[in-house]
Order: C-alpha cells, then sequence, then structure tokens
C-alpha cells in the first residue's frame, strides 16, 4: 500500500489492538480522540472530532483503519462517496481485534489487507466480496506490474464464474496460483495476459504485463498533441497496448518538458530520466545513433539510448526512433514486468507546505497527504516537531532560524535528484514564509545566487495554511471583518525606513493591521514607533489583539488597547492585531470586530422607508 494507513481509535479500550496493528503495519499511525483533561500522549496524533478528522483523512486518499464500530465509519464517510475507483481502502476493526471488515475498496487493498490484519490479531477477516469469499481471488486486483485492459469486463466475467461457468486463461497468470477459481482449458469465460493491444471478446478479461518503455525526445516547447500522436502511431505500428508500458523515459534535461509530464499524467504513466553520461552507455546499442544529438546533449541518442538503458541488458529495441518534426520515439521491451522506480530517477518535486499554527484539525488534507507522501521533509526544527506524527520514519533535515536562504536551496537541490521533498513553513507558505524564497532562487541566475540547472526543472508546488493572522482573528472575533494588511516590523531584509512608510500609509488609510515579527532579542522599538505613529491616526481605545502560540495547548490571548499597549506584552511568537478606528471591543471585552457597514445600511434603509411613510401622510 503506497500510502501509510491511519489507525483510529474513539475509545482507550481499543488501543491494545490499534498497538498490534501498528506494530503489524510499518509507517501506521495511531490517531485517537483527545477527551477533555486528557493528554493524549498514548497516540501518535489526536483528533477532537471523529467525524472531521476521518473525512479529511479519506479526502486526503489515506486509508483508515478504524478500531471502532462499522458505524461510525459509515455515517462519517457516507456523504463523501462516490467513485470507487479512487476511494482509499476503508476498514472497522473490533476493539478487541477479532474481527476486521473491509468496508470500502475491498479490490484495491483492502480485502488483502484485512486478511494480514486478522491474521496477526488472530480474529476473522469479513470479507463479503463475492469472488473473494467464492475463490479466494478476484479478477479486477492484479499485481503491480500489471493492469487491466477492460476493467469494466472484470465484474460480469466474475459474475458468469459464480454462475457456474469457468475460466480459461491465455497467457501467464502466476498471482491465481493457489485460488480456487474454476479454471479450464475449455472454459466460457477468458483471462488472457498480453502486452499486445487486442479488441476482448465476449467473457474476456484482458490483462496486460508491463514490460514495455517508451523513450522520448523532442525539441524544446514541442507540443504535447504532436508527442502524443507519435506515441499513438507508435503502439500501433508495434502492436502494444498503452496497459504495457511501464514508464516513458527521456534524458534528464526533458524533466519538465512540458509536452512529456502531460503525457505522464494524462496516461498515468511514470516519467523517469537518465543523465546524458547514463545514455551514452547504450551507444553501441542503439541503431540510430547521431553526432548532431552527441554534439546538443552529450550522447548519440536519446529516445533509443533512454528506452534501452530502463530495460537493460536483459531488454531490446522493438520499434527503433520514429520521428516528426520535433518529437522522437522509441519502444524497447524486457522479459519480465519492470518495476519504474528501480530505473533511472523521477523528476523531483518540491512541495511548500503550509501546516498553519500546528494544531492538526487546522491543517488541510492536501498538506497532510503532501507530508505522508514525502520522501525527505526540510524546515525549522519546532516546525519538524509539530508534525512529527506525519513524517515519522522519513528523513528529516532541521535547519536552525537565521538559515532560510540555505533552508530552501536545500530542498531544491534534494528535489533535484528525483527525491519528493516536502519544505515545511508554519502558517500559510505564502505569507512571511518560503514560497516567495523558493520562487526567487529559481528566478536567480545561477551565477548570482541561484540553484541549479536541474533544480530548475524540479515540479514546484505551494499548499495553503491558515496564517497567524488569520487564526488570530478568528478565535477573538472578527477584526479582519473589514479591510486590512499586514506589515512585519522585522528590519533584517526590508530597510526601517520602508517599513515606517507602510506603517504610516496603513494608518492614513485606517486600515486594521496585523503585525509580524512585532519583536526579537534585540529588536525592541519598532513596535512603540509603531503604536505611537498609529495613536496620531487613531484613538487610544482602538482595540489591540495580542496572540501566541495561536491554535496550540499553549495559546494565550490578550485584549488591550492601542494607548495601553507595551512592548514587554510581546514576545517573538506573538501576532499583533490593532484595529481600525472602527473596530469594537464586545461581550464584556470577550471579542473583537470590524464593522463593515451593515448597521449604516440598515439604517438608511429604514430613514429611507420611513420618508416613504411619511410621503403618502
Amino acid at each position: 500500500m503506497a500510502t501509510a494507513p491511519a489507525i483510529l481509535v474513539v475509545s482507550p479500550v481499543a488501543l491494545q489492538t490499534a498497538r498490534k496493528i501498528a506494530q503489524e503495519l510499518d509507517a501506521a499511525l495511531i490517531h485517537g480522540f483527545l477527551r477533555e483533561g486528557e493528554s493524549g500522549a498514548e497516540y501518535d496524533l489526536t483528533f477532537s472530532n471523529t467525524a472531521e478528522h476521518m473525512r479529511g483523512l479519506f479526502e486526503a486518499g489515506r486509508p483508515i483503519i478504524g478500531v471502532c464500530a462499522a458505524g461510525i465509519i459509515i455515517r462519517a464517510l457516507a456523504p463523501l462517496l462516490s467513485d470507487k475507483q479512487s476511494e482509499p481502502p476503508v476498514l472497522a476493526v473490533s476493539e478487541d481485534g477479532s474481527a476486521v471488515v473491509p468496508l470500502l475498496g475491498g479490490h484495491h487493498g483492502a480485502n488483502r489487507l484485512a486478511k494480514q490484519l486478522a491474521e496477526a490479531l488472530d480474529g476473522t477477516a469479513a470479507i463479503t466480496t463475492a469472488g473473494d469469499t467464492a475463490f479466494s481471488a478476484a479478477l479486477d486486483e492484479v499485481p503491480e506490474g500489471y493492469s487491466i485492459g477492460n476493467p469494466q469486463a472484470a465484474k460480469p466475467v466474475m459474475a458468469a464464474l459464480l454462475a457456474g461457468e469457468q475460466l480459461k486463461i491465455n497467457g501467464e497468470a502466476g498471482w491465481l496460483v493457489g485460488s480456487d477459481l474454476p479454471i479450464s482449458d475449455s472454459g466460457s469465460q477468458q483471462l488472457t495476459v498480453t502486452p499486445q493491444a487486442k479488441t476482448a471478446a465476449d467473457g474476456e478479461l484482458i490483462i496486460h504485463p508491463k514490460t514495455h518503455i517508451v523513450g522520448l525526445g523532442c525539441a524544446r516547447g514541442c507540443p504535447l498533441e504532436e508527442v502524443e500522436a507519435l506515441l499513438l502511431s507508435a503502439l500501433e505500428r508495434a502492436n502494444i497496448a498503452i496497459g504495457a508500458v511501464a514508464a516513458f523515459t527521456s534524458i534528464d534535461l526533458k524533466a519538465d518538458e512540458t509536452a512529456f509530464n502531460g503525457l505522464s499524467q494524462k496516461y498515468g504513466i511514470p516519467l523517469r530520466v537518465f543523465s546524458a553520461v547514463e545514455l551514452e552507455k547504450q551507444a553501441s546499442r542503439l541503431q540510430n545513433p547521431s553526432d548532431v544529438v552527441f554534439a546538443e546533449v552529450g550522447c548519440h541518442g536519446v529516445s533509443e539510448g533512454a528506452a534501452l538503458a530502463a530495460v537493460g541488458t536483459n531488454g531490446h529495441l522493438v520499434l527503433p526512433k520514429q520521428k516528426t518534426a520535433n518529437a522522437t520515439i522509441a519502444i524497447a521491451s524486457c522479459q519480465t514486468p519492470i518495476s519504474s522506480n528501480s530505473i533511472g530517477r523521477a523528476r523531483g518535486r518540491l512541495h511548500v507546505v503550509g501546516i498553519g499554527p500546528g494544531r492538526d484539525d487546522w491543517r488541510t488534507p492536501e498538506a497532510s497527504q503532501w507530508l505522508s507522501a514525502a520522501d525527505e521533509v526540510v524546515g525549522y526544527g519546532l516546525y519538524l516537531d509539530l508534525v512529527a506524527p506525519l513524517i515519522k520514519g522519513k528523513q528529516r533535515h532541521a535547519f536552525p532560524l537565521g538559515a532560510e536562504e540555505e533552508r530552501v536551496r536545500f530542498a531544491l537541490e534534494r528535489a533535484a535528484t528525483g527525491r519528493n521533498v516536502a519544505l515545511v513553513c508554519s502558517g500559510d507558505s505564502g505569507i512571511y514564509a518560503m514560497g516567495a524564497l523558493v520562487y526567487e532562487l529559481l528566478d536567480r541566475d545561477e551565477n548570482n545566487g541561484g540553484v541549479s540547472d536541474a533544480a530548475r526543472r524540479i515540479e514546484v508546488a505551494s499548499s495553503p495554511g491558515v496564517s497567524a493572522m488569520v487564526a488570530l482573528s478568528n478565535r477573538i472575533g472578527a477584526p479582519l471583518g473589514h479591510d486590512f494588511c499586514a506589515i512585519s516590523l522585522s528590519d533584517l531584509l526590508t530597510p526601517w525606513e520602508t517599513i515606517q512608510q507602510r506603517v504610516t500609509g496603513a494608518a492614513q488609510g485606517d486600515f486594521t493591521i496585523g503585525f509580524y515579527n512585532p519583536v526579537s532579542m534585540r529588536r525592541r522599538t519598532q513596535l512603540a514607533w509603531a503604536r505611537d505613529k498609529l495613536l496620531e491616526y487613531r484613538p487610544a481605545e482602538t482595540p489591540v489583539v495580542l496572540g501566541s502560540n495561536i491554535g496550540r495547548p499553549q495559546e494565550k490571548l490578550t485584549i488591550t488597547c492601542l494607548g495601553a499597549l507595551e512592548v514587554d506584552q510581546v514576545d517573538m511568537l506573538t501576532t499583533v492585531l490593532v484595529g481600525s478606528s472602527q473596530s469594537k471591543t464586545g461581550g464584556n471585552g470577550c471579542f473583537v470586530y470590524t464593522p463593515r457597514g451593515y448597521a449604516k445600511k440598515i439604517d438608511a434603509q429604514l430613514e429611507q422607508e420611513q420618508t416613504k411613510e411619511e410621503a403618502k401622510l
């Protein structure tokens, strides 16, 4: 299973069973329901709302093992059920471990996992899918290295077998040895294992072994349509099904080629790349070597070389280089299915992840999914500690405060080696965090402090998080209810004169202001200056909200006013919200809000209606 399951516990009684499951499954974490007054130390991760937490995991594609009543899981996930082909496995395990029930994804790993857990727990796997119960096998669940050519035929073929008909197997299907399938050379139903493109007959299920590699080359910026047309014509000429292709391959200079990545995404086939040195080792095996290509990229052939490098010495070309005006393609094959992870390297990916304030239920499902899927994680040590359960067992690179550029550069270069790297930021990755620095380094020339060419070819994506300013506003009411801005008071990267101009402009514009980095060990005067400047434009009674460790157990919220704001009330972990002249404190000092003018609108409407009534009189 590609993603480690989450083991959910809603009652301490189930903890012992959950621990046995975690011991059986590497990297699986125990998520526990945290009751008031409990520390949650016995769990890897805690939650306070079972249904919301479960839905977040499900939407992130995370397999779920609930050590609880099946009804709890069903009621939580029922509104989300839509496409069974894309839904992750979900299992219910009784608290004593005696019963393991695959609820969803039976043929996508849940049945197999249920059997494994039942054996480990000395319990019973309550599998209800017809094929598994009757034949101990499912035709629509094939092992790694194979794909189903016509998945819509699996159900009717299995139904025919359950009705008493027999199955004829054409080709090698070793994974079905030991099953109770009614196999016969004269069977009316057929299972055909072949790499060839084939139109299925009635009652025939086609399985493709992934024994072929497609090597690609093209001019920079070649249209996807041109490459795809060449691919389809090449496969047709070689009589190879797209489902028999284990990977698209090319030279690493093409790792970011839009057409190749588009092709990979469209067909769900990974793109793997090789260096010019690795491709040149295939020079003696090429059918169409080119000195022009060698002069351009350092090897005598890209498409043929990439296909041959992937299949190794046990493989051979089945279709030499074919070309169009801007693209080339070659196909090689191997005797046995090929694991794409074992050839070349991936493009490399950097996910810039905003984790919010660090609170589990304030982190987006996408952020959790990216952290779980990462090979390595990079970040400030405190931020990595906040997501420790999600990155357990992963290679971790912690950097101190003040080493931001080194941190980002390191993450980019690690991704350039083909790894899936997560760069962890608190709050939102694009607000006073590492997102902007990532793109700045990618935009710089390498001779001017930029990153390597290989790092520029990686995939970069950012996941939003709850920012400190937004989190604080929601915790205390709605001080950001009308126009607002954010200003960092740190002069490490921005001249103090520029900061002063921005504070003055915000004061004149009467914005609610979120101050980040208000003080540090050495900076004690900037916040006082900002307070005094704001007092020139708004009353001393203007509400001010101070928040530190927002959303964490050590959370501290304070409501004061601009005239009473003291620097010693604020530390490095504090976010400061200063209201506009319209902001108000309400609820006997319990909340702060900034009205948008609805009351004025209502008053105007009432006045207008009153005027109309008076006119009638």
